[in-house]
């Protein structure tokens, strides 16, 4: 893969199954969790409810196959899912799709991570993310740090 030959799009609901595999996998990737039936149950179920409640979500499309997903709320400026399949890790798709977010979300971005997820806000860190606070979240049951990316003036 390279990334010349990936195109950002706009998700199907037929990809949703798909979709949830990648989020599953990129999600064990961390560390912070293990495979199972549940797990993915439950994110192939959230999808649609939450493009329901406002997502607009996207793929990283390599040839047909899906390399990553990108979850957005629009009028929340909200990046509230960015993850890119094993597979396809270390290749710069990550800073492709926050440049993408960026052409959506020109002047303000939010977003959360989980506190364990060092390797997650470390790069969001360095990509000029700012800490803004850190909460717990009760329905997964971790601490979240939250944080805000305002292009500069």
């Amino acid at each position: 893969m390279t990334n010349q030959n990936l195109a950002i799009r706009l998700a199907v609901k037929g990809e949703y199954d798909e979709i949830g595999r990648i989020w599953m996998e990129s999600w064990v990737s961390t560390g912070l969790d293990t495979a199972s039936d549940v797990l993915l149950a439950n994110l192939r179920a959230r999808i649609p409810q939450e493009v329901e409640k406002g997502w607009s979500l996207f793929v990283a499309d390599d040839n047909g196959s899906i390399a990553a997903m990108l979850a957005l709320h629009l009028p929340k400026l909200y990046l509230d899912q960015l993850f890119v399949a094993p597979e396809y890790q270390g290749r710069s798709l990550g800073r492709r799709l926050l440049a993408f977010t960026r052409t959506q979300l020109r002047d303000e971005i939010w977003l959360r991570c989980v506190r364990e997820n060092e390797k997650a806000w470390r790069w969001y860190e360095r990509e000029g993310f700012v800490f803004e606070r850190e909460a717990p979240e009760p329905a997964i049951g971790r601490m979240m740090k939250y944080y805000r990316w305002k292009k500069a003036t």
